[in-house]
Parts: structure tokens; C-alpha cells; sequence
């Protein structure tokens, strides 16, 4: 709605509008699918013109080769001038702002209430190997600001924070809040039924729900739990086992289907072949990650990390 109210200030004064949107490769730092991302902006906040990053291994996967640079320009452009051509007061958010503000209030305290609670840095440095994603050489910054990242929350990077997560096949930062938001709605303002409507009505809360179906899809329950079961912290495993399941079953409710993905047969396809491969690569990163620190044991859990990373086709 912000874009949408700067789309109309800009109009009404005669100004030239360019929105910067800095995307990450990870669906958990606003990756994803750039046209359905352009396509799902607020009404009249594209114009024909829009500008955005792509980096990292984005960048080398979208136009590392001639052809797939052609196609992933076709479709940005094709995005614009779709965006482009909606009038900027012909907004369908507009239906549904008492759901918007119920879902976005109840995911937000959500998972604040997650990553607040006491000792939580700890049981993060346990159960993922963030320790080791900063030993290394790949980032052009620490992984965190100034300081060791035991210490506060705040100061680590998102991108060591992302990339943690996906490692220890959580994948939390791609859909943790996301069910206790659409409880909310159905709960308070007209059941499933109502985000269903939204889904089919309102692009970016399509589009928002097919990225944590895929976020979903490359977790792992079962690798995850190996992770998990590092730490003494039953209350931080019990809430992610539960908001994992909430999310998972309210996300296929919404969208119809009975398995995650079943609405991209390719993709779902590409994961689960490569989950074998990625999964040895898990059993081994846990095995590894806290026994006592050898130059020999560095090494190996880096490796893992790569190669997750590679099978996973995201880093952070």
C-alpha cells in the first residue's frame, strides 16, 4: 500500500517514479521469481520503470548463458509492461485490508516471539553452522558487524542468517510467521475461504504464498530434526516443528494442492532428485559440525556447505 500511495503522490506532481527493490538469491531475503515479483507490485508503482539487483549466484544462474539471458530479460520486460499497463487506483489490496493488517500483526509477533526469547543466538549457533559459514572465503563481509556473532541477534548480516538456515534444512527465514498470519485470518476474517479469495484476487499474495511453497519444499522434516536435536531447547525445537507443520498444511489449503509444488510438476521434480545427494551431504555436516574443531574437521564440514548450498541452489 506504501507503493501503491507513492505511485499516486508521484502522478499527481508530474514525477517520474523509480522504485529500487534489492533482492537477494533467497526466497528468505525476497528471492524468487522476478516477473512474478514485478507483476505482483502495487497498481501504478511500476510505470515502465523499475529497477532492481540481482546478485551472487542469481546473477551467473539468470545470464550466465546467452540464451537464458534472453529469455530472463523477455520475461522482465513482458512483467513491466503488464505492471505497467494496470491503472494506479485499481489496487485489489484495497479489499482486504483488514486481513492484510490481521495476518501481517500475527506473523510479525510471531516470530518475534521466536528469535526474542532468551538464549535463542545460542540454540541458532547450535543448530546451524553459521560458526563455520564465516570461516569461509566467499563473502565480501563478516558475517556479522563489528562483533563476534554470539553475542546479539541484531549485528549478524542476513545473509550468513539466511544461508545458516537453509543449511540445517530449516529453511526457517522462508516461511516461519507465515502460518500463524493466515490462522489469523481464518480465525477472525471469514476462514479459509477468504484467503483463497485473496490468492486469486491479489497477485503479491500469490505470488508471496507460491515462494513459501517452494521455501517449504526444499525443507526437510527429517533432516531438519537432526539439526534440532543438537540443542537442549525443547521449547525453540517444539515451535519451529509446530509452525513448520501449521504453515505446511495451511499453505497447501489455500492453494489446493495435496503435496507442496504440485503446481510446478518441473521443479518439484528437480528437488526431489536432488535431495538424495543433498541429504548424504547433511548427514555428514551434522556428524562433523560439533565434534572438537581440527583443521581436517574444517575442512570437511566446508565442503558440506558447498555442496548443500549447490544441491539446494541457494546459498543466502
Amino acid at each position: 500500500m506504501a507503493e501503491r500511495d507513492l505511485a499516486v503522490w508521484a502522478r499527481d506532481r508530474g514525477i517520474a517514479l523509480t522504485l529500487f527493490h534489492g533482492r537477494g538469491g533467497a526466497l528468505g531475503r525476497g528471492g524468487g521469481p522476478a516477473n512474478r515479483a514485478i507483476l505482483g507490485q502495487a497498481p501504478g508503482s511500476v510505470g515502465g520503470r523499475f529497477k532492481v539487483t540481482e546478485q551472487g549466484e542469481v546473477a551467473f544462474a539468470r545470464y550466465g548463458a546467452a540464451a537464458l539471458a534472453r529469455r530472463h530479460l523477455e520475461q522482465l520486460t513482458s512483467a513491466v509492461v503488464r505492471a505497467s499497463a494496470r491503472a494506479v487506483v485499481d489496487d485489489p489490496a484495497d479489499a482486504f485490508e483488514g486481513e492484510i493488517e490481521a495476518m501481517s500483526s500475527a506473523s510479525r509477533a510471531h516470530y518475534e516471539a521466536l528469535v526474542g526469547t532468551a538464549g535463542f543466538v545460542d540454540f541458532f549457533r547450535r543448530v546451524t553452522p553459521i560458526a563455520q559459514i564465516g570461516t569461509l572465503p566467499i563473502a565480501s563481509r563478516p558475517v556479522a558487524r563489528g562483533m563476534d556473532a554470539s553475542t546479539e541477534l541484531d549485528d549478524l548480516r542476513a545473509i550468513p542468517w539466511v544461508f545458516a538456515w537453509s543449511q540445517s534444512r530449516v529453511n526457517l527465514t522462508g516461511w516461519y510467521g507465515l502460518g500463524a498470519g493466515l490462522d489469523e485470518v481464518i480465525a477472525q476474517r471469514g476462514g479459509l475461504g477468504r484467503l483463497r479469495a485473496m490468492a486469486k484476487a491479489w497477485p503479491f499474495f500469490a505470488t508471496l504464498l507460491e515462494n513459501a511453497e517452494l521455501s517449504l519444499a526444499k525443507a526437510d522434516p527429517a533432516i531438519a530434526d537432526l539439526y534440532l536435536a543438537s540443542s537442549d531447547r525443547a521449547d525453540l525445537v517444539a515451535a519451529i516443528r509446530e509452525e513448520l507443520a501449521r504453515t505446511t498444511e495451511l499453505v497447501l489449503a489455500v492453494s489446493g494442492h495435496a503435496n507442496l509444488l504440485d503446481g510446478k510438476p518441473d521443479l518439484q521434480r528437480a528437488i526431489e532428485y536432488r535431495n538424495p545427494y543433498v541429504d548424504a551431504l547433511s548427514f555428514l555436516q551434522v556428524r562433523f559440525l560439533h565434534q572438537a574443531a581440527t583443521e581436517r574437521t574444517e575442512r570437511l564440514v566446508q565442503a558440506t556447505i558447498s555442496g548443500i548450498a549447490a544441491g539446494l541452489q541457494n546459498t543466502g
